[in-house]
């Protein structure tokens, strides 16, 4: 019963997978404002703001590297 079950949730993960990319006429759909993490800059700072007032520090909202220590 648990090999069905583990089946069933891998097909069901790979059922939703795509391997290929975005066609050039779909590229126009993800390059809206509203596709973006933060389409809103000012509310972004402000949250940032807002974040570092409470939790008094600075930086850490964006990807500072992988870990290598080469930055």
């Amino acid at each position: 019963m648990r090999r069905l079950i583990a089946a069933l949730a891998a097909l069901a993960c790979t059922a939703c997978a795509s391997y290929a990319p975005p066609k050039p006429w779909e590229k126009g759909d993800l390059a809206k404002p509203s596709m973006q993490f933060d389409y809103d800059r000012l509310d972004a700072r402000y949250t940032d703001h807002v974040y570092a007032s409470k939790e008094m520090a600075t930086g850490g909202v964006a990807v500072g590297g992988g870990g290598c220590g080469c930055n």
